[in-house]
C-alpha cells in the first residue's frame, strides 16, 4: 500500500535552506516517521520521493521469500537474437520465465518449508487467447528503474557528453577484446557470454538514447521550454522572488559538476568496472580494515569467506582476456584524463618506471598479482596472519586499485555537493512547471516503486520509407535461423512444430503463431517482465525490452516512436505445452478463448 505522508517528510522547510540542509531535514523526518514502522523478515517500510521532494510517500511492502524455480525455455528460444537483436524491433525472442510463489497455513508470506502451500492471491490475471489487433488497449504494471524527464538542458549535455559517452568508449574497448577472445575459444565464450551481454545492454542504450535525442531535437525542446518558464517568472513580483534564481541554479551546478563527473564516470568505466583485476581487488578492503585492527576473528572469517566464493569469481574469468583489456583500457584513460586528476600510480609506476607501455605494465602487474590467478590467491589465503597486510598492501593490483578508489571517491564526494543543490533547485522547477501549467497532467519519474502504463498496440515508421508492423510470427523465427551463429540457433523440435504448423489453440486467427508485439506503454529497465493486460484484465503478452528508437525514453518518451516490445502469451503457453509437454502447467491457469 502507499500512504501520502508529505506534509510530515516537509515538514520545517524554509526557503533559506540549501541542498544538503534540504535532504538532511528529509532524513531527519523519514527516521521520525518511520518510528511507527517496524520491519520485520515479510515486511518492509521506506519513504520514497516523487517529482524531486515535492512529494513524498510512505510504501508498504508484504515480502514473500518462498520463490521456486518451474521451468524457462532454452536460451535458443528465451534468448533468441542475443545481443544482435537486443533493443531492436523486429523481435523473435520468447522471453520468460515461470516461477511459484509459496506461503505458509494461513497463506502469508514465510520461510522456506516443505509444508508451505502455493500462495493463493486474492485475484490472478485470466489469460486470453483472443490476440489483439493495432489500437487496441494494453496496460503495464511493474517497477520500472529511473527517468529523468525533468531533467534541464545542461543535464541533458552532461548525459550525452559525459555519463553517456564514459559507458560508450571503454565498454566498446573492452567489449571487442571480450569478443575477439569469446570467438577465438569456446571456453572463453562460456565464461564471457553473460558478462559480454550485461555489458553491451547499455552500452548499446547509451548509443541508442545519445542519437535518439539528437534526432527528437531534445536539447531545442527543453531549452524552449527552461524559456517559456523564465518569461513565465519575469511576469510577476511573487514567481521572481521564489522562482527567479531557478534557472540561474540549475546552469551554475550542472557546468559545475562537469569535471568532477567527469572524473567520476571514466575512473568508474575504466578501471573500476572495464578491468577486472581491479574491480575484484576491491573486494579485499574489508580484510585490510580488519587487519589494521588486528581483528583475528574478523580476519579468519573474511579469510574462509574469500575461500568459498574465489572459485566461483575464477570459473568465470580468463585472465589473458583481462590482461588485453585492462592494457587498453589504462592507455585509453591515461590519454583522455588530465595527469594530475589521474591515480596516483598513472605517474609513479605507468610513467616513471614503465615509461608509458601499458603493455608492459600490464603484463608484469598480471605475473605478480595473486587477484590473476587462483593457484596464488590460494597461497594468500594461508599466509600467516603476521605477514598477510604486508602482502595484500604490496600487491600491485591492490596498490592500484586502491588509489584509484581514492580519486574515484573524491570525485563522488564534489559530484555529491553540486547534487544536493541541483536537487534542491530540481525541485522548485517542478514546482514551477506545474504552476505555470496547471492544466496539464504531470506525472512523476520513475524511482524503482510500482508503476501503471497505459498506450496501445501500434506499428511505426522510424524513417523513410520504413516501415514495421506490429508483431511478429514463427516464420520469422526459421527466416532468421543460422546454424553457424549461437545467436541464431533453432531447435529441431521448434522447427518440426513450425513447418507441421501444430499450433493449437494457439495461433492468431490470420493463422499464424504470433511470438512478440509492440505497444507504446511507457517503460524503462526494471520493467522486463511486467504484464501486458487488456481492456478486459487479461493477460495478452509479458515486456521485456524497448525499440532502439525508444533509448532516448528515459529523457524524453515519444509514444508514436518509442515502443514496448512485448512476448505474445500465446507463445508462453505454445512453449510450454507444445514444445516443453508440461501441459500440468496449462491446467493450473484460467485461459479464455
Amino acid at each position: 500500500s502507499m500512504e501520502d505522508v508529505t506534509a510530515q517528510i516537509r515538514k520545517g522547510i524554509t526557503d533559506n535552506m540549501t541542498g544538503n540542509e534540504l535532504s538532511q531535514l528529509f532524513d531527519k523526518n523519514e527516521e521520525e516517521l518511520l518510528k511507527n514502522y517496524k520491519d520485520d523478515d515479510f515486511h518492509e517500510y521506506f519513504v520514497e520521493s516523487y517529482f524531486a521532494g515535492n512529494t513524498f510517500y510512505l510504501i508498504k511492502y508484504a515480502i514473500f521469500k518462498d520463490i521456486r524455480f518451474v521451468g524457462a525455455p532454452p536460451s535458443s528460444i528465451g534468448k533468441f537474437g542475443h545481443d544482435t537483436d537486443n533493443w531492436m524491433w523486429p523481435r523473435h525472442t520468447g522471453d520468460f520465465s515461470v516461477f511459484r510463489v509459496y506461503a505458509n497455513a494461513d497463506n502469508e508470506p514465510a520461510d522456506y518449508s516443505t509444508s508451505n502451500k502455493p500462495y493463493s492471491p486474492k485475484h490472478y490475471l485470466p489469460i486470453s487467447l483472443k490476440g489483439y489487433k493495432k489500437g487496441d488497449y494494453t496496460m503495464t504494471i511493474g517497477f520500472p528503474g529511473s527517468t529523468e524527464r525533468y531533467l534541464p538542458s545542461w543535464g541533458i549535455k552532461n548525459r550525452m557528453e559525459i555519463e553517456n559517452q564514459a559507458m560508450i568508449g571503454p565498454r566498446g574497448i573492452k567489449q571487442d577484446i571480450w569478443l575477439e577472445d569469446m570467438r577465438a575459444d569456446e571456453a572463453i565464450n562460456i565464461k564471457y557470454a553473460s558478462k559480454y551481454s550485461s555489458s553491451s545492454n547499455y552500452w548499446k542504450n547509451s548509443i541508442g538514447m545519445n542519437r535518439g535525442l539528437e534526432a527528437l531535437k531534445v536539447l531545442d525542446t527543453k531549452r524552449e521550454l527552461e524559456a517559456k518558464f523564465a518569461k513565465w517568472v519575469s511576469e510577476d513580483t511573487l514567481r521572481k522572488a521564489k522562482y527567479g534564481k531557478v534557472l540561474e541554479e540549475l546552469e551554475k551546478n550542472y557546468k559545475g559538476i562537469r569535471t568532477g563527473l567527469c572524473i567520476r564516470e571514466y575512473t568508474s568505466e575504466c578501471l573500476l568496472r572495464g578491468a577486472e583485476i581491479f574491480n575484484f581487488a576491491g573486494r579485499f578492503r574489508a580484510l585490510e580494515r580488519s587487519l589494521e585492527e588486528n581483528n583475528i576473528e574478523r580476519v579468519q572469517i573474511i579469510i574462509d569467506k574469500i575461500a568459498s566464493t574465489y572459485r566461483p569469481y575464477f570459473k568465470d574469468y580468463n585472465a589473458p582476456t583481462d590482461c588485453r583489456a585492462t592494457a587498453a583500457l589504462l592507455e585509453y584513460y591515461g590519454n583522455l584524463l588530465p595527469t594530475q586528476v589521474q591515480p596516483s600510480f598513472f605517474s609513479t609506476v605507468i610513467e616513471k618506471k614503465y615509461k608509458k607501455n601499458y603493455k608492459k605494465y600490464t603484463a608484469d602487474l598480471f605475473k605478480k598479482s595473486v587477484f590473476a590467478d587462483s593457484v596464488k590467491l590460494k597461497v594468500f589465503c594461508k599466509t600467516p596472519i603476521s605477514k598477510m597486510l604486508k602482502a595484500l598492501r604490496n600487491d600491485p593490483a591492490y596498490s592500484a586499485m586502491k588509489s584509484i578508489l581514492d580519486v574515484y571517491l573524491d570525485s563522488y564526494y564534489e559530484c555529491d555537493n553540486y547534487n544536493s543543490e541541483i536537487a534542491k533547485y530540481s525541485a522548485l522547477f517542478i514546482e514551477g512547471l506545474m504552476e505555470m501549467e496547471p492544466e496539464k497532467s504531470f506525472y512523476s519519474d520513475a524511482n524503482f516503486t510500482m508503476r501503471l502504463s497505459y498506450g496501445t498496440v501500434g506499428d511505426y515508421k522510424p524513417r523513410d520509407a520504413v516501415h514495421y508492423d506490429y508483431f511478429t510470427t514463427l516464420k520469422g523465427v526459421i527466416e532468421k535461423e543460422d546454424s553457424t551463429n549461437w545467436e541464431f540457433v533453432v531447435s529441431p523440435k521448434l522447427k518440426d512444430l513450425y513447418f507441421n504448423e501444430d499450433y493449437c489453440q494457439y495461433k492468431d486467427e490470420d493463422g499464424s503463431l504470433h511470438v512478440c508485439f509492440t505497444s507504446n506503454n511507457d517503460i524503462t529497465g526494471g520493467n522486463s517482465g511486467s504484464p501486458v493486460i487488456d481492456g478486459e484484465g487479461n493477460l495478452i503478452g509479458l515486456a521485456f525490452d524497448g525499440n532502439w528508437e525508444a533509448m532516448s525514453g528515459d529523457i524524453a518518451f515519444e509514444p508514436n516512436l518509442q515502443k514496448c516490445i512485448n512476448v505474445d502469451i500465446r507463445y508462453v503457453l505454445f512453449i510450454i505445452d507444445k514444445f516443453a509437454g508440461a501441459q500440468n502447467l496449462i491446467k493450473e491457469l484460467t485461459i479464455k478463448e
